[in-house]
C-alpha cells in the first residue's frame, strides 16, 4: 500500500522540538481497519488521514487515530493536519479560515500569516464516574481512601481517555 504522507512537527519552533504527527495526505478508499493498522505501525501518538469532506461547509475531513483507537478530536492533530493540507496545496473556501470536518463536527481553524489556531469544541460535562474510574483515580493519587475523597464528577472533551 503506497500513500503520500507528511511528518509534521506541531508546536515546535525548530525541527524536532514539537509534537510529531504523521499525516496521510490521500486516505480515500482506506478502511478504518487499514487506518488503524497504519497508525499502529507508524507508532506515533497520533496519525491523521485526510479525506474529502462529507459536509459542504468543510474544506477537508480528517480521521485521527492513536496506536489503539480512533479519536473524534485532538488538538495537535487538528493543527498539524491543517498545516499539511495547506502545504499540499489545499485551498480554503473562505479567506483566513480552514474548516476541518472531524468526529466532533466542524472545527474552524484561523489562519494568520504563518500561524494556525482554533477554538476547542465545547466540553461535555456531567455524569458520574463508575467505581473502576474512581478506584483508578485514587490509586493514581496514592492511597487515598474512599472517605478521604470528595464527590466526583466527569468532564470530557469527547475523547474519553481511560
Amino acid at each position: 500500500m503506497t500513500r503520500p504522507f507528511r511528518l509534521v512537527d506541531v508546536f515546535g519552533t525548530d525541527p524536532l522540538t514539537g509534537n510529531p504527527l504523521a499525516v496521510i495526505a490521500d486516505a480515500q478508499g482506506l478502511s478504518a481497519e487499514e487506518m488503524q493498522r497504519m497508525a499502529n505501525w507508524l507508532d506515533f501518538a497520533e496519525t491523521t488521514f485526510l479525506l474529502q469532506p462529507d459536509d459542504t461547509a468543510a474544506d477537508y475531513r480528517v480521521r485521527i487515530f492513536t496506536r489503539e483507537r480512533e479519536l473524534p478530536f485532538a488538538g495537535h492533530p487538528t493543527l498539524g493536519s491543517a498545516h499539511a493540507w495547506l502545504e499540499a496545496g489545499g485551498q480554503p473556501k473562505r479567506d483566513g479560515v480552514v474548516v476541518q470536518q472531524c468526529g466532533v463536527g466542524l472545527v474552524a481553524i484561523r489562519r494568520d500569516a504563518d500561524r494556525l489556531s482554533f477554538a476547542a469544541p465545547p466540553l461535555l460535562r456531567g455524569g458520574t464516574p463508575d467505581e473502576a474510574d474512581l478506584s483508578g483515580s485514587r490509586t493514581c493519587c496514592g492511597s487515598i481512601g474512599r472517605r478521604s475523597s470528595m464527590p466526583a464528577g466527569r468532564t470530557t472533551d469527547r475523547v474519553g481517555w481511560r
